[in-house]
């Protein structure tokens, strides 16, 4: 390390302490006699940036400034906080950091964020579900729906799933 003000090449690390996530704060002593002085220097780890896969093929830098755009138009009017979609946003980050070292198929982000989203609130989730599975038709949706309401109904009735893919209610 050169000293920023003699610019000797001969330092010592006087003190190392971690600062922020992945970030070292050093205290070094320039070695050169007539110098002596004392810097700060902070090292952080090179990270190589994490790229997306999109559908086309193309490559783009991953930004999680887009899954919080996706996620707060699905969350419009919504009873979801900020602070919820931040949650979502921190855990599908942490799950591609941990899968995946340099690529990661955007179809792996919009899953995680279906999935999440779904648990959460599903007026959102069908908005979501809806842009990001590309629905065409009311078909599509129903679809989607099916599952959730079985198993909203069968959570109400507390009787397990029914059979048959019918959507109309029950008849007292």
């Amino acid at each position: 390390m050169l000293c920023p003000y003699c610019r000797t090449g001969e330092t010592k690390v006087i003190d190392s302490r971690a600062s922020e996530d992945y970030i070292i704060r050093r205290r070094r002593e320039c070695l050169n006699q007539r110098c002596g002085r004392r810097f700060t220097t902070y090292e952080e780890i090179e990270e190589v940036p994490l790229k997306v896969i999109k559908k086309d093929g193309t490559r783009v830098p991953f930004d999680r400034k887009k899954i919080q755009a996706g996620l707060e138009k699905a969350c419009y009017k919504r009873p979801v906080s900020a602070g919820t979609i931040d949650l979502i946003i921190n855990q599908v980050e942490a799950d591609v950091h941990r899968e995946f070292d340099r690529e990661v198929p955007s179809r792996y982000i919009g899953e995680r964020v279906f999935n999440l989203l779904r648990e959460i609130d599903q007026v959102a989730f069908v908005r979501f579900a809806s842009v990001y599975r590309e629905f065409k038709d009311v078909n599509d949706f129903v679809e989607e729906l099916t599952p959730m309401i079985r198993e909203a109904r069968s959570r109400k009735e507390g009787t397990g799933s029914r059979s048959g893919d019918e959507l109309e209610p029950r008849k007292p």
